[in-house]
């Protein structure tokens, strides 16, 4: 017998662990998605010259696009588990595993080559920006869709899908190695040497894609046979309950079903400013690099700083994802909130001029924020649980209620780059479109008006206000939460019962 997780029955390779190939799809995403959140926007502005008017419309139509495409490819991957009557056999966990890791080995490559089209000038550059963000972020968003979907398909105890997620973790650490190696060869005057490294970026994760895909679904095949005539089987010897008939479920009832769903609301709450947080980090951290400490640490210290801020959240994410297994999810998340809120409150008081603490403080924003981005797949996959126990589903929807968390949530990473380049005009006078202001022999722009900071002063006002805000308002939303404690094990418990009863084979890992 092969380890086992719940619904299928996986046969362990004697190389490689399933839960390290979940895990390793992570690296495909991670080393391109990372460079792509780091660089997208100063190559468009400072590259490309792209004007203010055309990022403004190309970010609001991404605004609806990126919304938009995650309930819409959720729904297509789900509806069938929502609109079938389920008269004849039941679509057994295997099969769903196999749906989701055929989805994969497709968008997988595609999301590989979306990603190069960033970094060619092959369009207007406005064109080109609306194009390749629309672009990159659909096959983005099916590959996330569907394996974040397997987390919640392939385990139901907390503690089993603890463990696909420290292999998360992990192979995420590594793929963030890419952000040391981009800053050793980004150059905005010669960007030959950069397009080349995101080609080899690109080609490693294709690769990568479409063998580790191919590789589980090898092992599911099997097991869905099996758990396919099994269930025929029995349908034919009627053992067991009969088969339970249940009507279909259209768009506008999943959506009366959602809105009711009290604890998806406040999650969704809290989670669009963690999203939020997290883009203004990845799509300012240079900039609070050049203005905040380029006088005061060498290329090699930022490139340093720069890559443990991306290295950093995934490794201290295993250790987070230990002090849950003892103290549960919602417990740690909220902790980091405290921690986020306390470490901004302190490097406010500290000042502008501790040049050692900004490092840390710019660092540790970014571990606690990402890291928290981390956990919070764990609480998804919980609110599937919980859908599925209250709406009395016969398979849980987990990409579609990933969709529905993205469709509230997504908005916030456009609004990090346009509230944080509002921000800085407004206070400081400075205007990242303005060519003159971008030039690196004018880092510092003189205030527009008397009322306005100096830059460097504006820089750290943002730095630190704008994590003191988010956790404010994600603790309030936080303590609103009530999937935890008692209430998260009944849910999984009768889970579990719900799909004994329907003759599906449950078993924990």
């Amino acid at each position: 017998m092969g380890r086992r997780v719940w619904g299928c029955r996986l046969p362990v390779s004697p190389s490689v662990s399933t839960a390290v190939l979940y895990g390793s799809l992570a690296l495909f995403v991670s080393i391109l998605h990372n460079v792509f959140l780091l660089y997208y926007v100063e190559t468009f502005v400072s590259v490309y010259k792209i004007d203010k008017l055309s990022f403004w419309v190309g970010e609001t139509v991404f605004l609806i696009w990126n919304s938009l495409n995650d309930p819409l490819f959720g729904w297509l991957s789900d509806r069938s588990f929502l609109s079938s009557s389920q008269s004849g056999p039941q679509i057994s966990s295997p099969e769903v595993v196999l749906k989701r890791l055929g989805a994969l080995c497709q968008s997988g490559p595609l999301f590989a080559i979306s990603f190069l089209a960033f970094w060619v000038s092959w369009a207007p550059p406005g064109l080109q920006f609306l194009l390749c963000l629309c672009l990159y972020d659909g096959f983005l968003t099916v590959v996330d869709l569907n394996h974040n979907a397997l987390l919640a398909d392939l385990a139901v105890s907390a503690d089993d899908r603890t463990s696909l997620n420290f292999h998360s973790s992990l192979f995420s650490a590594l793929g963030s190695l890419s952000v040391f190696l981009s800053y050793a060869v980004w150059d905005k005057g010669n960007f030959y040497s950069f397009r080349v490294f995101c080609v080899i970026l690109a080609a490693v994760s294709a690769l990568g894609f479409a063998t580790v895909s191919r590789l589980l679904k090898s092992r599911f095949q099997k097991e869905a046979r099996l758990s396919r005539d099994e269930g025929l089987k029995l349908k034919e010897l009627s053992i067991g309950r009969s088969p339970l008939i249940q009507e279909p479920v259209t768009v506008g009832q999943y959506l009366k079903q959602l809105s009711k769903h009290r604890n998806f609301m406040w999650f969704a709450s809290m989670n669009l400013v963690q999203v939020f947080h997290c883009h203004f980090n990845s799509n300012f951290f240079p900039l609070f690099l050049e203005h905040l400490l380029s006088d005061s640490i060498s290329a090699s210290t930022g490139s340093i700083l720069l890559g443990v801020s991306y290295i950093a959240p995934h490794l201290n994410n295993m250790y987070f994802l230990t002090l849950c297994k003892r103290y549960g999810v919602y417990t740690v998340i909220r902790w980091l909130f405290i921690v986020k809120l306390a470490l901004s409150v302190a490097m406010l008081l500290a000042g502008a001029d501790q040049v050692y603490l900004l490092c840390i403080f710019i660092a540790s924003n970014r571990v606690f924020t990402e890291g928290t981005c981390k956990l919070l797949n764990l609480v998804i996959t919980d609110l599937v649980d919980e859908d599925f126990v209250v709406n009395r589903r016969q398979q849980a929807a987990s990409a579609l209620l990933f969709g529905m968390v993205a469709l509230v949530t997504k908005p916030g990473q456009t609004f990090a780059p346009l509230i944080g380049t509002w921000l800085l005009c407004v206070y400081t006078g400075y205007d990242i479109f303005d060519r003159n202001s971008v030039q690196d022999a004018a880092p510092v722009v003189p205030p527009i008006s008397s009322s306005t900071f100096p830059l460097r002063q504006g820089c750290f006002y943002l730095l630190v206000f704008v994590p003191i805000s988010c956790a404010l308002l994600q603790l309030m939303a936080w303590s609103r939460f009530t999937l935890h404690g008692h209430r998260l094990q009944g849910i999984k418990v009768q889970r579990q019962g719900a799909q004994h009863s329907h003759l599906l084979d449950v078993k924990a890992i």
